[in-house]
């Protein structure tokens, strides 16, 4: 979901993205960027007619190259969120759609207002046909699929990919995509289109100057940090102000520590998920960074820009974040940073998941209405989207993957995607994707986040009162009958 939070400009909130088979509650978000500041409305709310559900596009003749029968002549809307990922790589692909469909008319338009501008069209049943529900005003995606106005994408996932007709869409994809526009069951409601790499993100440039390598143990990752406390350089630094960035390196720790089955109990608001000897394990691990001062002095008072620019002048070597970070500290990261990212340290060669364990995740929800009027045409519009030359395009664009498997092939990589990509391949199958995230926002930003985790790295808890403190917070929020509850099948 782009950058961070409602706070930072609409920059849409990155940590709301993960894997797996439910809510998506409320993602804040344009997975990747800082937005783009300048805003381009609709022009006219109910621009494409009245009329609602009886207009529907008649359905194309389907043939192989057009497997979900487009209507070669009806109108397709394309409603894009205007962020941090800019607009053309989508104008790019609307082009193509263009020719191969010369006689329809296409309406493309971008804006930051995706709530206000089209939940009015939503209820009066002339919604567009493709829309990339992104940013602050996103629509609450557990309203839209509990109210029955989105359509499933089945259709589109099990027609033949762009590239390859023998090949279907779906298996054209990164793992978890599929699963992660699902609720609970088998329609999938939304395809994410990015793809995030969350770790923890350094300079190669600074970490060669110790004449370290990255730390795969706790031990090692102490050692480093002391040597570079005595070059004048602190460990970390992070978002003290929006502590729900630690996660990003904390949670696949430890599911590195305890196992998948640990995480997906947290998910799953278990009782006493929190007090797993993993998670103990890995918070008096990083509370041992504040207690021996590797921590950046004055951190929790940072936001995420003040921490990412600190870093990037050299002031701390770590930093948990998402792979967003490269385009959004692009004006501040120097030259010859050699920007790198790694999943997370782990304790010892006890843990049950080898080191390599990382988080990564979709994000840019895209969606089709159930009442569009143009529905094969926005489910065509993604299929050249989910193409290798439209997903390399983006890529070399915006410095993000896509949920295309591949697409990186005879592109210039920047460092930091780079270092993400190689990242994937030494995780192979051990890519984690805590959705406590996506599933419970408020407990998961507010109360974990900065009402423990923040507390905790200040020195203000103890992991023993932290643990205490968040397994109230999830057995409450397991108890609330006001919000829906999910659970790993």
């Amino acid at each position: 979901m782009g950058s961070t939070h409602t706070e930072s400009n609409g920059a849409g909130d990155h940590r709301v993205a993960g894997v797996g088979r439910r809510d998506l509650i409320k993602r804040s978000a344009a997975l990747g960027l800082i937005s783009v500041p300048t805003m381009s409305f609709l022009s006219a709310c109910a621009s494409s007619g009245g009329g609602g559900n009886g207009d529907k596009a008649k359905e194309g003749k389907k043939t192989a190259k057009n497997p979900l029968g487009v209507n070669d002549t009806a109108q397709m809307e394309f409603v894009l969120f205007d962020g941090g990922f800019g607009k053309e790589y989508a104008e790019d692909a609307v082009k193509i759609y263009e020719q191969n469909f010369p006689k329809a008319d296409v309406k493309f338009s971008a804006t930051q207002k995706i709530q206000s501008t089209l939940q009015p069209r939503f209820n009066q049943g002339t919604p567009p046909d493709l829309i990339d529900n992104s940013g602050a005003e996103q629509m609450d995606m557990g309203v839209l699929v509990g109210k029955e106005q989105l359509a499933d994408l089945t259709p589109l996932l099990d027609a033949p990919s762009y590239d390859d007709p023998n090949k279907k869409v779906r298996d054209t994809l990164r793992p978890g995509i599929v699963e992660m526009g699902q609720f609970d069951g088998d329609p999938v409601w939304i395809m994410y289109y990015a793809y995030t790499v969350y770790g923890v993100w350094y300079s190669q440039k600074a970490l060669d100057s110790l004449d370290e390598q990255y730390p795969e143990t706790w031990d090692q990752m102490l050692a480093v940090c002391e040597k570079a406390k005595k070059k004048g350089m602190a460990g970390w630094t992070y978002a003290g102000k929006y502590p729900y960035y630690l996660p990003f390196s904390l949670y696949p720790m430890i599911g590195k520590v305890g196992g998948v089955e640990v995480l997906d109990s947290i998910d799953n608001l278990e009782p006493n998920a929190w007090k797993h000897p993993a998670v103990k394990a890995c918070f008096d691990a990083y509370y041992e960074l504040y207690k021996k001062g590797y921590v950046l002095k004055g951190t929790p008072g940072l936001d995420h820009i003040q921490s990412q620019t600190a870093w990037a002048q050299g002031k701390a070597l770590f930093i948990p974040n998402g792979s967003w970070v490269e385009n959004e500290s692009a004006k501040v990261i120097p030259e010859d940073f050699d920007l790198a990212v790694s999943a997370p340290t782990g304790i010892d060669s006890s843990d049950k998941l080898p080191f390599g364990t990382i988080w990564a995740s979709g994000g840019e929800p895209f969606i089709v209405p159930a009442k569009a009027k143009n529905t094969a045409g926005g489910m065509e519009q993604l299929r050249i989207m989910l193409s290798e030359a439209s997903s390399k395009n983006f890529t070399s664009k915006v410095k993000s993957l896509t949920a295309y498997n591949g697409g990186t092939d005879g592109i210039t990589l920047t460092p930091g995607l780079k270092s993400g990509v190689a990242a994937l391949d030494k995780a192979g199958q051990n890519v984690v994707n805590p959705r406590l995230q996506d599933w419970y926002v408020q407990l998961q930003k507010e109360k974990i986040g900065v009402s423990c985790l923040g507390e905790m790295m200040a020195g203000r808890l103890t992991p023993a009162e932290t643990i205490k403190k968040i397994q109230a917070f999830a057995d409450e929020a397991a108890k609330d009958t006001s919000i829906k509850h999910y659970k790993h099948q």
